[in-house]
Parts: structure tokens; sequence; C-alpha cells
């Protein structure tokens, strides 16, 4: 029987049949690729006719077309529905994968032919977006370590291979550690929960397989449960639970994996000449220098601490008036938090979730998509990977754009987060489009309806506009589609779509109250955005916490022990005491499950100065879905992938770079600034 992996895919849109691939077909599939990329890649570096650029680097980038799309299939698969065999699958394939690339970048011939290529590029007539696939193909192999020589080429394949298995490591030891906890509530512990809340606990036991009501490590419960529960005793369990994820002393700790995991990327930039791993990761992307990091980070790191320890002081004294006495805890900042929200701006989540169903969210990015950019999303009934997976096509004035599936739902078999990938990338290489198919994943709790808080909704908005990245993508090369661009750009569409959630049209029109279809009343919307910077410096401070502890791990000799040194950096910031990093170091996926975000957590706020002045380019047309600047903003920003320098792209789009004053009004820090 032939395996579906290897067939051609001849359904709807060339969709991968998920009704006919098994956990069974993925490990021949991967050999089988696998052989044929090895082929490829041997037929190019021993091509005994002249390097050019079709033979050598449209031919890489064809070489592997059968392993992109087995991979695009696997491990959208692994992260969004994991399995016992495909965890084990991951596992093994860490170091095959890590050896391949080496492999190719090692391979002397190969590189002798892009050199060549790069040191006749004046003379081979190339279009400006061959001249920069063929600088990004050589700059890869470079940072790769093509040019070592003897131990240190053969050491270097070895610290990658081990990187690429601790990562994967890290990544199956955080999902078990989420999946092993739950909190069952009795009863009596129910009291004083919204109704949508119990409701969310309900539906987690039953997909636990057990009776009545449990927390679980979910975000989309447990954040709402610290909101509200006035329970302190379970507020504290359950923060406990949250925070410990990853160094419980059992099999899944990840705490020695970050250390080992710093130390190898540390001895990688050593041998490729770098003084510390976070120079030689920086170097590419538009920051360019540790410094230039660290400098904004701090520009915004002290004015959202002055916010903070103001709102601290004012939590503690209703903490103190609840007859508690001692210090404001980190658990109990959510919940004085919506307290005080509540009395200040009259806003109760459990009367705004109503409004905010995922249905009608889902159509409210779908609207501003249209809007703006003229796209059409058509519902289809095609067979995808899990039952709460939907898929739309995605067309223009007609024309074919892209397939697009979401998978919003938390699952016990799903990582934690949310996050936006490609099972095919948009390329356009000798005349053959090849369109893309873009997941969207999140991790909301699902709800009969389920309803949103607000935060999810900028969570659904915030994907969609990576989604948007890839689909309008209108490149010759997959190298440098969608979103293959440098980390602290690939987060401007993303951050800068969640404003048109802010747009009040957009809200009346889309925000309709689930039993009665009534619009948000007008007083509850102009309270819910008068309430957009309310916590910041809440929000910023953990946020920023983290991207300053990732920093500074990546600068320097590797700490042996990165807990005790995380202390000390918090230390010496000052962390508010009611404050905890985002995301602490043993449950820092987006920094040790993978080099994505190493040295690069900063990257959002890197981009969000960006997107505030963005926005600032359709606010000053009076018109949020103005059709000149959405069309600026595609050609230089959603359709141009990496084909371009960010700071080029940015600057055709919007004239100047930005301050980081935007920033700071938009999170309405610029008062604790002066």
């Amino acid at each position: 029987m032939t395996n579906p992996l290897l067939a051609q895919w001849t359904g709807p849109f060339a969709l991968p049949p998920f009704d006919q691939i098994t956990d069974a077909d993925f490990a021949p599939a991967f050999d089988a690729a696998l052989a044929e990329a090895h082929a490829a890649i041997a037929g190019i570096a021993q091509n005994p006719d002249m390097p050019s650029f079709d033979n050598t680097i449209v031919a890489m980038e064809q070489a592997d077309q059968l392993l992109d799309r087995v991979a695009g299939v696997f491990y959208n698969l692994a992260g969004a529905d994991s399995t016992p065999a495909r965890e084990a699958l991951q596992r093994d394939l860490a170091p095959r994968l890590s050896a391949h690339a080496s492999q190719i970048t090692n391979n002397r011939a190969l590189f002798a032919r892009i050199e060549t290529l790069w040191n006749s590029r004046d003379a081979l007539d190339l279009t400006p977006e061959e001249l920069r696939v063929l600088m990004l193909y050589r700059r890869m192999f470079l940072r790769a370590g093509a040019a070592l020589e003897g131990d240190a080429r053969e050491r270097l394949t070895d610290v990658k291979s081990q990187l690429a298995v601790l990562g994967t490591t890290f990544s199956q030891n955080l999902l078990a550690d989420e999946r092993a906890w739950s909190m069952p509530l009795e009863e009596d512990d129910l009291d004083g929960l919204p109704t949508f809340l119990i409701a969310t606990a309900r539906d987690a036991a039953e997909a636990r397989g057990l009776t009545g009501h449990v927390i679980t490590l979910n975000r989309s419960l447990i954040v709402p449960f610290l909101q509200f529960s006035p329970r302190r005793d379970l507020r504290a369990r359950a923060f406990a639970a949250w925070v410990a994820r990853g160094a419980n002393n059992n099999a899944h700790d990840n705490r020695t994996i970050a250390a080992q995991t710093l130390a190898l990327r540390s001895e990688r930039a050593a041998l490729l000449g770098y003084a510390c791993f976070a120079d030689y990761k920086l170097e590419t992307e538009m920051a360019g220098t540790p410094q230039a990091v660290h400098d904004l980070l701090m520009q915004v790191w002290h004015p959202a601490k002055a916010r903070a320890e103001a709102d601290s002081r004012v939590l503690e004294k209703m903490l103190h008036a609840d007859g508690i006495n001692g210090a404001l805890e980190p658990w109990d900042w959510r919940y004085y938090s919506e307290k005080r929200r509540r009395a200040e701006h009259d806003l109760d989540e459990a009367v705004l979730k109503p409004y905010l169903s995922l249905d009608a969210m889902i159509a409210a990015a779908f609207d501003c998509a249209e809007r703006l950019f003229g796209l059409q999303f058509h519902a289809l009934d095609v067979p995808l990977y899990h039952p709460d997976a939907r898929a739309w096509e995605v067309t223009r004035q007609g024309r074919h754009m892209a397939v697009f599936i979401g998978d919003y739902f938390a699952r016990t078999s799903k990582r934690s987060g949310a996050w936006c990938s490609a099972m095919r990338s948009q390329s356009a290489i000798a005349g053959h489009p090849v369109r893309p198919i873009v997941v969207n994943v999140c991790n909301f709790a699902k709800g009969s309806p389920a309803l949103l808080s607000y935060d999810d909704a900028r969570t659904l908005f915030h994907e969609f506009g990576h989604a948007l990245h890839q689909m309008l993508s209108d490149v010759t090369f997959g190298f440098i589609s969608g979103t293959s661009v440098a980390r602290d750009f690939v987060e401007l569409p993303s951050q800068l779509y969640e404003h048109w959630l802010e747009v009040p049209e957009v809200l009346q029109k889309h925000a309709r109250h689930i039993d009665t279809s009534a619009a948000m009343p007008a007083d509850l919307l102009e309270r819910l955005l008068a309430a957009n910077t309310y916590d910041q410096g809440f929000q910023t401070v953990e946020y920023v916490a983290s991207a300053l502890v990732d920093l500074a791990f990546h600068q320097g000799p590797p700490p042996a022990d990165p807990m005790a040194a995380q202390s000390r950096i918090l230390q010496d910031l000052g962390l508010p005491h009611a404050i905890t990093m985002r995301h602490a170091t043993p449950h820092f996926a987006h920094v040790f499950s993978g080099d994505g975000y190493s040295s690069g957590y900063y990257s959002y706020m890197w981009s969000e100065v960006m997107d505030a002045d963005a926005f600032g380019a359709f606010e000053e047309t009076a018109n949020p879905f103005d059709p000149t600047t959405a069309a600026l903003l595609e050609r230089h920003i959603l359709s141009a992938g990496g084909s371009d320098e960010p700071e080029a792209l940015y600057t055709a789009f919007r004239g100047r770079m930005p301050g980081v004053e935007a920033l700071l009004k938009g999170r309405g820090l610029l008062a604790a600034a002066s």
C-alpha cells in the first residue's frame, strides 16, 4: 500500500490526506524524504557544470521539497495533537535532522559553488530578490560553520545535534508536567466563580475523564481562576503549580537541560568566533547587538516598574482591607487587580465574555482582513487532523490565496501557548506558483459556546496577523517567503493586527451577546477601550523581566546554575515582590525548546515599537481601513517576506524608523517615563 505522505496529494487544494495518514506512516516517509534530499544535494555538489544560480541555488530550493512536505505535516501534528508515537519519533528525528542540516552546510563542494556565485555576483545579472537569496544562503552556510576546519568543524556538528535533542526533550517535559497536574474543586470551592469559569472547569474535568470540576495548567483556565477565586489558599496552590512547571524534581525536570543548553550555545558561538551567543544570534537581527536590546528594554523597564510598584501599593491596601496581613503575593495580584478593574472601570469579565464568543471574534478577524486586503474566507468541509480544527479557503477577487486552518481549543495533546505555522509555504519557482496552508493554534478553554476573554481575543488577532504574513506572501523563493524574516521583525504583522480589535466599529459590529445577539452596549464598549492600558505596569514588568533574563543568560560565560543566575538578575533589577517572570527558566519554551527566540524574547517589544508607529499611519488618515495605507502595508511588509532588510522594508512603508515613544504611549507608560 502506498504511503499517503509520499503519494501525490490530489484532494482539494492539495491538502494532506489526514484521514489516510497514520502514525506508522511518518518514519518511513522521513526515511524516503531524507534519502531523496541527500541524493539531490549530492547531485548539486557534484554537478560538473560551472555553478549558476539555477543549478545551485534554485536546485537547493527544490532539493528538499518532499522533506518539507512530510515535516510540515508531522511537526504541526506533533505540536497540536501529540501521541506517544509522535513524541518518540520527535526524539529520534531531532539528531537525524540536525545531522542532515550539518551534512549540507559541511559539504565543501556545495559551499565552494556558493562562494563562486557570490564572488562573481556582479556578472550574474541577478534580480534583487535572487541576489538577496544568494546572500542569505551564503550567510547561512558561514554561520553554520562551513568555513571551519578539522576538529572544530566536527565539534560544531556534534553541538548542534545535542542542542536539537535537548530542545525536543525540554518541550516534551513541559507538556508532560502540564498534563499531569489538575486541582479538583469541591462545590464550596466554586463560590465566587463566574458561571463561565465553572462551566469551563466542568468541561476540563470531562476532558480528563473526571467528574465535577478541575483547574488545569491551561492558561485560559488558570488565569481566570487566579482572577476570580476568593479562596487565597487555592489561588496559592494553583499558582505554585503554574510556576513550577519543568521544576518538580521528577523525570521531566528541565533545569539541568537549561544549563546544558546554555553551555552548548556558548560553545557554539565560540567555535564560530563570537564572544558570546548573544553576539552570534543578534548579528542578523534588526537590533544587531546585545547592547541595543538592553537599551530598549531598560527604557521600558524603568517606567513600567514605577507603574507596577504604584499599583502594588493600591492592591496591597485592598488585601489588608480584606483582613489579610502581610505582603501582596504573586497569587494575589490578578485577584485584586480584577476587583480594582471592576471598581475603577466598572468592567466585569463575567459580563464582558458573553459578547466575545470565539465564532464572533473569528468573524471579526476575517472581516478586518477583507476590508484591509480584500480577502474572503469560505468554510471547507475537508478531513483534518483533529475534530476541533476547522478550515477555510482564502480567496481574493476569485483567486485562490491560501487554505487557513484554525485549531483553537486546549487539550492534553497540545503544547501550551499559541502559534502560527505553515504546512506549506508560498513560492513561485520556475513559474509554478505554490499557495500556502497556514495554521493558527491557540489554547482557549472549550465551552458550549466557547467564550473568550479580551486577552484571548487579542491572541486570536495576534496569531491571525502572522497568518496574513503567510497568506499574502508574494515572492519567488520559499526561503524568504512569509514569516522567514528577522526574529525581531516577525512580530510586527501579528502585533500590528491586534490594533484592529481595538477599533470601536469592529467591536460594535461583531461583539454581540451570545444569547440575545444584542450589540455590546455603548457604555460597556467605552469602558472596555478606556481600560486598554489597565495593569500595563504588571504586564510589562513580567514580560521585560523574562526578556532581560534571556539576554543575560546568553551574554558572557554560561551560568552553571541558571536558577541561581535568574534570581541574581531579578534581584539586581528590583523585580517587585508580587510579580514573577512571565516565563521562568524551567518552562521558558520560547528560549529552550529551540534556538528561535534564544537571545530573542525581546523581539516582541522591538516589534511593538514598530507596530505602534505603523498603526499610527492609519490613525493619521482618520480611517483604520484606509485603502492606500493598507496597500502600502501589504506591498512593503506583508507580501515582501524576507526579500530585503527589515529596516528597508519598514522605511519603504512608513518613510522612517520609529522611536520608543509610540510604544510607551500605547502602554500608557509615558507619564511614568517622565
